[in-house]
This record gives C-alpha cells, sequence and structure tokens, in this order.
C-alpha cells in the first residue's frame, strides 16, 4: 500500500471520529503512538484528557453538563509492563486485564464487540504496543458490525513486527460523517511519521477539523532505554 500523509488524510476528512496512530519515528530510535477523539454532540465535547499513572483517561470538562459518561469516560491509554496499550473505549481495561493474565492481545478482546450506539454501532479499534531488549513490535484490532447489522460482529487484528522508521499505521472509526456514521474500512492506512514528538503533535492537531476535534495524546518511547515523553493537548483549557 502507498504511504499516505496523515496531515492530508485528516484535513480531508472533517469527522473520523476517533483515531490511533502507531508506528516508529523517522530516526527509528522511538516508537510512536497517538489517540485523538472527536465529538458532534455537546456531551462528546465536554471532555479532556488528563494524566493518569502511566497512562491517561478522559474527564468531564464541565461535570455539570455530563449526561451519559458509559462510553465517553474511559481510560484510552494504559501500561503494563513493557505493553503500551491504547483504545477508544473502555475495553483497554479489558485488554489490560487479559494480557495480566497471559492472554494474548486479540484473546483479550474475544470478550468485547463494537459499541451498542444505535444506529452507528462505533467500532472499537485498539492497539498494543510491546518493546522488549531494544525491539519493538505493535498490533492493532478493530471490532465492528457487519454492514451496520449489530447480529454480527467482525473482528480484524493486525501485526506489525519490527515497523519501519518513518512508517506508521493509522486506523479510525468513521470513514467519514454521516447519519448513521459508516464504519471504518479495509486495513489500518499506512501513513509517514515526521519530525520530534512537539512537531508531530502540532501536525495532528492542525489537521484535525476545528469545530469536531476535542483531545489529542502523543507519546515517543526510546525503544532502547522505554523512557517516554507525553503531549496532551485539549480543546477546552481550564
Amino acid at each position: 500500500m502507498k504511504q499516505l500523509s496523515l496531515s492530508e488524510e485528516l484535513r480531508s476528512n472533517t469527522y473520523p471520529g476517533r483515531g490511533i496512530v502507531l508506528g516508529r519515528s523517522a530516526d527509528g530510535t522511538k516508537a510512536v503512538t497517538a489517540y485523538f477523539i472527536m465529538g458532534r454532540s455537546e456531551n462528546s465535547r465536554n471532555r479532556v484528557f488528563v494524566e493518569d499513572g502511566e497512562g491517561i483517561r478522559t474527564e468531564a470538562f464541565d461535570p455539570s453538563k455530563l449526561v451519559d459518561p458509559s462510553l465517553i469516560i474511559y481510560a484510552p491509554v494504559r501500561v503494563l509492563g513493557n505493553k503500551t496499550i491504547v483504545t477508544n473505549g473502555d475495553q483497554t481495561d479489558t485488554i489490560y486485564d487479559g494480557m495480566d493474565m497471559q492472554l494474548t492481545f486479540e484473546q483479550s478482546l474475544r470478550s468485547r464487540e463494537f459499541e451498542p450506539d444505535c444506529p452507528n454501532y462505533t467500532p472499537r479499534i485498539s492497539g498494543v504496543m510491546h518493546i522488549v531488549n531494544g525491539k519493538y513490535n505493535y498490533a492493532m484490532s478493530i471490532l465492528k458490525s457487519n454492514n451496520g447489522n449489530p447480529e454480527s460482529c467482525c473482528r480484524f487484528t493486525y501485526a506489525y513486527e519490527n515497523p519501519l522508521p518513518g512508517e506508521g499505521r493509522f486506523i479510525h472509526t468513521y470513514m467519514h460523517d454521516g447519519n448513521p456514521l459508516p464504519s471504518f474500512e479495509g486495513e489500518p492506512k499506512p501513513v509517514a511519521i515526521q519530525g520530534d514528538i512537539d512537531a508531530f503533535a502540532q501536525m495532528i492537531w492542525n489537521s484535525l477539523n476545528e469545530e469536531n476535534k476535542v483531545s489529542l495524546f502523543v507519546r515517543f518511547i526510546d525503544i532502547a532505554t522505554g523512557t517516554y515523553e507525553t503531549r496532551i493537548i485539549n480543546k477546552n483549557v481550564r
């Protein structure tokens, strides 16, 4: 597949929903991840990312306006030893608990399916990064309805061993805006990863639709040492 411009992918889509990028920095030394959330409703837009230990969680910006926390308040990022888990829902905890009991990434997700938000049935997208002894690999997953039919769940897992410098994969929940929202199709898109953590974070944030973007998380992990840098950008600023 042809490597795409992440900026162009985001600028050309007013509503990709929630998105995960996993890959490797251009100099080959860092494992890279980014996760963003967007929103069309007041409830979805009423959120911020906050740090929570080595991970992050979503939080209501204005608690008095929080209507239904079930699908919008969760921990998108958690760290289990040398594994960093990134997802668009509370399946982060499912993966964490499963892998802590020696289940694989794919096995851990067998108990979950797409979100119960009829008529969209939003896909659950997930990723896990594994760094050990200076080696790095990652996997991504999407659980989605069968063309909008909630009676059938389609499960796809993609694994990437020794990812190449400057290359990442991008998966998001929706193909584009719509009613109902159409689920992502195909395998994760190959995208270029360029610049340091600040340049990469600003590129993503500036490329997201101004009206719909809510929050962004970016982390660069040193593959040799396991140390990391994190950036969080929230549209709602306290």
